[in-house]
């Protein structure tokens, strides 16, 4: 239900309790370039948000985002609201990297990201998408809430050795090294970029 509109994504968490499914919702409002955060967020979670907005702004370009001004500086007269559900849980880290980016790709090409995939991954500034902890308590959440794929880091693959059979014959892996590989499983058809790069001349 609530992955009927663009700007929303599923992430993965750890608690102490275990691991768990959290919800990433976005929206954008005219404005003057500011991004609100919401839902009882650590300063790591908060400079996840930060890189991903970074990332997409330097990427909207090649992969044709723009705001509601047809912009290609996605924050030009445009503020964003990042929300993370659940406001009375407090949550931190960098594992929600790759989640932020995927909800905000979606918000700004205003394509629906699917409802069947859950993601974890850091992110970095160059778009690269780095290892994280808990992993398995994650996998079986996302089998517990019945979604069909993960997304993880490339890096975290090891993790999965240690995940029952059964919960692994009843979901897909993706193991992405970099963002490109991430929106790529998370929307239908893929997220291609649009833009053909310019020739490099290389001399030897």
């Amino acid at each position: 239900q609530r992955l009927s509109q663009p700007g929303v994504a599923i992430g993965l968490a750890w608690t102490p309790l275990g691991g768990e499914i959290m919800f990433v919702e976005a929206s954008r409002m005219d404005g003057e370039g500011q991004l609100t955060l919401t839902g009882q967020l650590g300063d790591v979670m908060k400079e996840s948000a930060h890189l991903a907005i970074s990332w997409l702004r330097s990427n909207a370009k090649k992969y044709q985002l723009t705001n509601a001004f047809g912009s290609f500086d996605l924050l030009d007269n445009t503020d964003i609201h990042l929300h993370f559900p659940a406001g009375a849980v407090t949550k931190d880290g960098p594992s929600a990297g790759v989640t932020i980016v995927t909800c905000l790709a979606s918000l700004f090409s205003g394509r629906l990201v699917r409802s069947d995939v859950a993601m974890t991954g850091e992110i970095t500034l160059r778009g690269l998408v780095l290892p994280v902890g808990g992993i398995k308590d994650k996998v079986l959440a996302a089998h517990r809430a019945g979604l069909k794929q993960v997304i993880i880091p490339r890096r975290n693959e090891k993790d999965l050795e240690g995940i029952p059979g059964n919960v692994r014959q009843d979901l897909s892996f993706v193991t992405a090294s970099c963002l490109d590989e991430v929106l790529n499983a998370a929307f239908d058809g893929g997220f291609t970029v649009k833009t053909r790069p310019g020739l490099l001349n290389s001399k030897l």
